[in-house]
């Protein structure tokens, strides 16, 4: 399962990892926070019907890597915030879909170079994916209405936050550049005549340099149940 905050974070980040894990037969699900409703600057653009054509991008974005399952929260774009609420909404999904690994961002990640701070949506985002894979999603007695849905306490094995130096942990995405880039280029109202393969081609050099892959994409990986307690337990989802 990957967490995002709105329709093209994936695709920017990463994509590359999606697609690999779904060409090799993983089952994948997104859940976007928001619509990216504030996201398309043109006059006479309403929020409603800019949440229409990224909901429709972010799907077409999906399905180029192999990825069945789009998730929209519609939670307000450019004012998300970690709250109880949203941590319930993402425990909903992942006990619902039981993954075996979470994907989101790293939320105490601010400065990101010398041009960008990172988007407060993004920080919240991942704080309450965080929030949400521990303890809440796995503890019984949290959010124990949740079992009336059908939705008992699901622990999450593994986490990938996507991480710059901080990264222990490398994908290689060599064969997959193209299909991220393809991925990207589907969210034509925020691309529009930039061809962004440069970039992320750039982007998978950096962290791929010095091992031995040609494009890479780097995550912290914090593993949350050792090897011998998961295969006691049931068969998951990846």
């Amino acid at each position: 399962m990957v967490v995002a905050a709105h329709p093209d974070d994936i695709e920017f980040t990463v994509a590359g990892t999606v697609a690999r894990w779904a060409q090799a037969g993983a089952e994948v699900s997104y859940v976007v926070c928001t619509s990216g409703d504030v996201g398309i600057a043109e006059p006479g653009m309403t929020n409603e019907k800019a949440a229409q054509i990224r909901e429709a991008e972010q799907l077409a974005a999906a399905m180029v890597v192999g990825v069945q399952e789009v998730i929209f929260l519609r939670e307000p774009d450019g004012m998300l915030e970690n709250t109880i609420a949203l941590r319930k909404r993402l425990v909903r999904e992942m006990r619902r879909f039981k993954p075996e690994v979470v994907i989101s961002f790293d939320p105490t990640a601010l400065w990101m170079g010398e041009t960008y701070i990172n988007h407060p949506d993004h920080r919240a985002a991942g704080g309450a994916t965080l929030d949400a894979v521990f303890p809440a999603a796995g503890q019984p007695n949290l959010f124990e209405e949740l079992a009336a849905e059908g939705l008992t306490a699901h622990k999450v094995r593994k986490v990938y936050v996507l991480a710059g130096e901080e990264a222990n942990t490398f994908v290689n995405i060599t064969d997959y550049i193209d299909l991220k880039i393809e991925a990207l280029k589907q969210h034509v109202s925020q691309m529009g005549d930039w061809d962004p393969s440069e970039m992320i081609k750039q982007w998978g050099v950096e962290t791929g340099r010095g091992k031995e892959m040609a494009y890479a994409e780097g995550y912290k990986v914090v593993t949350l149940i050792s090897d011998e307690d998961f295969v006691r337990q049931p068969q998951q989802r990846g």
